[in-house]
């Protein structure tokens, strides 16, 4: 019955009827059979069958048929619902994150690169509409996801991200910013959106952040710039042991905010400082909020009507309570 929805449940309100039908045929139930009167019912059996006693019942059925009626009335059906969305405003994204080897700092917990990892996979989750790709960069660039609207690729691309030596040590921004704007100057999008993270000052790469935040510009691409890292002193990865592990020692964290801002400002994005895996988190919320995609939801509702059965139930039980009274119960009189 859960499933059940009625179109008119007002006719509900009938069922305070019944008691009054109820209180009726009491009052009125030596009425309904006709009288005869003797002076005396010496001779006659006093005794009644078990089909005399149930004719005071008859009119159960009659309530029974009532209350059918007024089921019927209200409507009952089932319905089934069926969704589909048509997304009416694109937005193709491309995450281009920086892998030079001080994003192992341990300012944030437990270090800079995996705290990125967990909250860009939950900002990808929450894109479900979107086409998102990935970009990695330090003294070069290379994409590692194309843009892509299946979720799990991006995904799977993000948790293998990691500080390898594949790419020499360094900070390319502009590198970065330019591998990604070539990533979205050919796409359709309504919108186009890079979302570039650093932890450092350029320091290397042959293309300028400059340049590329022009570029970017020209292509109509917006660009939200991240700069993470606490304020301050942080444990930086500074050799490698003999065992392979790294060594830390504090040192002063440095950030090129005055860049990220330019680039920011220069493509109509926003510029964000991350300083803890909080702050990270609340960061990536925001340009989620910013960046809304527009859906259109279409809703499709197929009903099946119920009332048809309580309808012939009460016209079964009418008739049932009519025959009886004219055949089994009908009086001579």
């Amino acid at each position: 019955m859960a499933k059940i929805t009625f179109l008119n449940p007002e006719f509900f309100w009938l069922f305070l009827l019944i008691p009054l039908a109820i209180i009726w045929l009491v009052l009125k139930r030596n009425q309904q059979s006709a009288t005869l009167k003797v002076s005396s019912i010496k001779g006659f059996k006093t005794k009644q069958s078990a089909l005399a006693k149930f004719k005071p019942y008859l009119s159960v059925f009659r309530l029974l048929a009532l209350s059918s009626l007024i089921i019927a009335m209200a409507r009952p059906r089932t319905v089934d619902i069926s969704n589909r969305t048509k997304t009416t405003k694109g937005i193709d994204i491309v995450m281009a994150v920086d892998v030079s080897g001080s994003m192992l700092a341990k300012d944030l917990k437990p270090n800079r690169m995996e705290a990125l990892k967990r909250v860009a996979t939950d900002f990808v989750e929450q894109r479900p509409n979107d086409r998102i790709g990935l970009v990695v960069y330090a003294s070069e660039a290379y994409t590692k996801t194309p843009v892509t609207s299946d979720k799990a690729i991006v995904e799977q691309a993000i948790q293998s991200i990691k500080y390898d030596n594949v790419l020499q040590d360094g900070t390319g921004i502009g590198m970065g910013l330019a591998t990604a704007v070539n990533r979205l100057k050919d796409s359709k999008a309504k919108s186009r959106v890079i979302i570039l993270l650093t932890d450092g000052v350029n320091n290397a790469g042959f293309i300028e952040p400059e340049t590329a935040a022009d570029i970017a510009k020209q292509y109509g691409i917006k660009v939200y710039t991240i700069g993470i890292g606490t304020n301050g002193m942080a444990e930086f990865p500074y050799a490698v042991a003999p065992n392979g592990q790294f060594l830390f020692q504090m040192m002063k964290v440095e950030i090129d905010e005055r860049l990220m801002k330019s680039i920011a400002q220069k493509t109509d994005g926003k510029y964000f400082r991350a300083t803890s895996n909080s702050k990270l988190a609340e960061i990536y919320n925001e340009i989620n909020k910013l960046e809304t995609t527009e859906i259109q939801e279409l809703k499709f509702y197929d009903y099946d009507e119920k009332f048809r059965p309580f309808v012939w139930l009460a016209g079964i039980l009418v008739l049932i309570e009519i025959g009886l009274r004219n055949t089994v119960y009908k009086s001579f009189i």
